[in-house]
């Protein structure tokens, strides 16, 4: 199969901007949806349902325990990775070389095609707000946290962004357009 530049979209278990980061991935041409278990849950709570997901994006699920879609990377159908939003857990996983759920799967075999990939590492800041189902909190990401995101940073093939505008300014975006939907 001969390189299509689609984007592989991996989502983890968290609501740290969710619904903003669809809206990016939505400007995006040709985009693959990786949901890890959480993150069909997750996207549930925020009233996003993963059926209507799917009237934009081709979407696998964590579902099988080879992560068989990893081998889409293998046959060059991605030209990247995000990884957006990634949870701590995701974060550490990733570090420390685990390629247990699906989105950490993903990400090493794209590491080891080459293929570039962009995190938006969630737990980024010693305070920082965040929203929840019920409304904005504030979260206090413990020291690991912080020092796994770090950490991430010197991967190859690996940028790691911490902020929805570092996100935005990390993919190469059209411009946007009446057409994009509010999720």
């Amino acid at each position: 199969m001969t390189d299509t530049g689609r984007t592989a979209w991996a989502i983890t278990g968290s609501g740290h901007y969710l619904k903003e980061c669809l809206q990016l991935a939505e400007r995006l041409p040709a985009v693959d949806l990786f949901l890890s278990k959480a993150a069909a849950e997750v996207l549930q709570v925020y009233g996003l349902p993963v059926k209507q997901l799917k009237q934009r994006f081709r979407i696998f699920h964590d579902n099988t325990a080879s992560a068989s879609p990893v081998g889409l990377f293998y046959e060059g159908v991605y030209k990247q990775l995000i990884v957006a939003p990634a949870t701590s857990n995701s974060v550490a996983k990733m570090v420390y070389g685990i390629s247990y759920s699906l989105v950490t799967n993903v990400y090493a075999q794209a590491g080891k095609c080459r293929i570039p990939s962009i995190v938006f590492a969630c737990d980024a800041a010693p305070e920082m707000e965040t929203e929840a189902p019920g409304g904005t909190v504030m979260v206090y990401p413990r020291r690991i946290d912080l020092e796994n995101t770090h950490r991430l940073m010197d991967f190859e093939y690996t940028r790691v962004v911490t902020g929805l505008q570092s996100l935005e300014d990390a993919l190469d975006l059209p411009a946007p357009c009446q057409n994009i939907s509010s999720f």
